[in-house]
């Protein structure tokens, strides 16, 4: 009995003497572990891009004649045949009215581009080009320019421009959509060109 107890002893000194020695040996493993979680890179986005969240609502204006869906949420100002929503950097304008002619690549290069050129600061033209939307053909004028001031500072964005010139029966629509050189605007844009319709 005495024996087999000094033997437990002995063994319970050579056991607690091994997980000493390998705890305190300095050439193994550090005795505490340090773990570093990096946080998730912050997504950064161009100034100007729309979220991908945005929600649209339908705007039709007091005359009828056609529908278009917006941002919701955008500050909306009227002038004569023109309506304009505006959120920080981007912009939408909308000008309808009558026109004897459809547009085409040619009309808008002679009669619009040089109108442009004197009201645009920065005017830089881009292309010309006829494409199709749920409407129907629309000629298209990309170009870049600065856009208008910001009231607080005086200081104006360079911007990129897309006007789609829609026309039915007599009737055309000048849908202009701007924001800030760089920003990733292609598929909000579509989803106002695309969303446009004859009444």
């Amino acid at each position: 009995m005495r024996r087999t107890l000094v033997l437990s002893l002995a063994a319970l000194v050579l056991t607690g003497g091994l997980v000493t020695g390998c705890g305190s040996d300095s050439s193994s493993a550090p005795s505490s572990v340090s773990t570093t979680i990096k946080a998730a890179p912050t997504e950064s986005n161009p100034a100007g891009d729309i979220p991908d969240n945005q929600a649209y609502v339908a705007y039709q204006p007091a005359g009828g004649g056609f529908t278009v869906k917006v941002p919701e949420g955008w500050a909306r100002t009227t002038k004569g045949s023109t309506v304009i929503f505006t959120d920080k950097l981007n912009r939408i304008e909308i000008t309808s009215g009558k026109a004897a002619t459809k547009p085409t690549p040619q009309s808008v290069k002679s009669d619009v581009v040089p109108v442009l050129q004197r009201q645009v600061p920065k005017f830089q033209m881009g292309k010309i080009t006829v494409v199709s939307r749920p409407a129907g053909q629309a000629v298209l004028l990309t170009y870049q320019g600065d856009g208008t001031p910001d009231p607080v500072t005086g200081k104006a964005a360079h911007d990129a421009f897309e006007r789609y010139s829609f026309f039915k029966a007599g009737r055309q629509v000048d849908l202009t959509l701007s924001g800030p050189v760089g920003a990733d605007n292609v598929d909000p844009w579509r989803i106002v060109t695309d969303s446009f319709q004859w009444q």
